[in-house]
């Protein structure tokens, strides 16, 4: 039928509710930061000859194990973690 509108049904309008706040938050983008940082001096080292850059690939391992996840934890801890949403 030339000419016409074909009419479909409007979707439903989804109320999405994230009570943890996944990834909402300044804490949890540095910590990925962080992380993803660390992991990319651990790969370089590997490139370019682990025996060579054991140190680099080892400061990149404790960067990306150790000092991401504790800079989320304390930048949580400091209030900018994600924020808890009030159920309505």
């Amino acid at each position: 039928m030339a000419g016409t509108k074909e009419q479909h049904p409007k979707p439903a309008e989804q109320d999405f509710h994230d009570p943890y706040g996944h990834g909402h938050s300044v804490a949890a983008w540095v910590a990925v930061v962080v992380v993803l940082i660390g992991s990319l001096l651990a790969t370089i080292a590997v490139g370019f000859g682990i025996n060579e850059y054991l140190w680099l690939f080892i400061v990149g391992m404790v960067i990306a194990v150790v000092v991401g996840p504790v800079v989320g934890k304390v930048l949580g801890a400091m209030g900018f973690g994600a924020q808890p949403h009030s159920s309505h």
